[in-house]
């Protein structure tokens, strides 16, 4: 995987940051979700490093990235506004002063509060499968909640969610990548083996509980900024095929293109026949979109 790419780490706002990079052109930063690691992109970037200098970390708290301890009620530790800082201090670090992002699930969170706190840095958002976390919650039904029963699990007191999640973590793992994916043999072995061994222990599910937790932070940001809309190009691609998760993203009430206009000036998109792993499930269109939206702003 990633032929072509330079793997390494740095050290940043005091966390080990695991990354690849390779190409040449603007900078596309591609942000994972969750319960993957930058391997999630291994389908997409390849193809786009002939024209794009592209950049995949693993977030702090996932794949080979530092996972610190964050103490009960500590939600700083693992808030979107200093996961976004890590990144943005990495690209400081290669000397990128702005740069396209590309996310799927927890990176798009990462990545919209990355845009709302550094707007001359960030050229573009695409969102891949996401609805803003505000709206999410606003408009939270029990479809949704359904859905994002992990989003309520999580957020439970310290260690409950911990204690659950690790003491069945292999099991947990096996029904969030099959009822998350709709296409079959989407998920390569040696992808599922990466996801597996960086995600089935306890010093990740810690992290990622806490990472989850944090939404009590995010939602004070979210609330703060409110009223203040993106004025970079947003692209929005999600999957329409929710059979085994009724509700998943949009409940009842809400709509996908809707929501993105409630938060940024200028927003385009479309649904793909897939489900939530989009990047794995539908590399291809993804590619094509992309490249199509990206080529307006070079």
């Amino acid at each position: 995987m990633f032929e072509g790419f330079r793997r390494d780490q740095k050290l940043v706002n005091g966390v080990e940051i695991n990354f690849v990079q390779g190409g040449d052109g603007p900078a596309v930063l591609m942000l994972h979700g969750y319960p993957q690691t930058h391997v999630l992109w291994h389908k997409v970037a390849p193809q786009l490093i002939t024209d794009y200098r592209v950049l995949a970390p693993d977030m702090r708290g996932y794949g080979d990235s530092s996972k610190p301890a964050a103490a009960p009620g500590d939600h700083i530790v693992y808030c979107k506004r200093t996961m976004a800082q890590d990144i943005v201090a990495l690209m400081e670090a290669l000397n990128i002063d702005t740069w396209h992002v590309v996310g799927h699930d927890r990176g798009v969170r990462v990545g919209h509060r990355m845009a709302l706190d550094n707007p001359s840095r960030v050229s573009s958002l695409t969102s891949l499968d996401v609805v803003p976390t505000q709206q999410a919650f606003d408009n939270m039904d029990a479809q949704m909640a359904m859905a994002f029963f992990h989003w309520v699990l999580m957020r439970q007191p310290h260690p409950v969610p911990e204690t659950m999640i690790g003491n069945s973590v292999d099991f947990y793992f096996d029904f969030l990548m099959e009822t998350w994916c709709a296409t079959e043999g989407a998920l390569t072995d040696e992808a599922m083996a990466e996801y597996r061994r960086c995600f089935c222990n306890q010093e990740a599910v810690n992290a990622t509980v806490a990472e989850y937790r944090s939404a009590e932070l995010d939602l004070e940001h979210d609330n703060a900024d409110r009223n203040t809309k993106l004025t970079c190009p947003v692209m929005v691609l999600w999957g329409n095929n929710t059979e085994k998760r009724p509700g998943w993203q949009t409940g009842e009430r809400l709509n996908m293109l809707d929501a993105w206009q409630l938060r940024a000036e200028a927003v385009r998109g479309k649904a793909l026949d897939c489900a939530h792993f989009i990047p794995e499930e539908r590399p291809d269109e993804v590619v094509s979109e992309l490249r199509a939206f990206l080529s307006e702003m070079n």
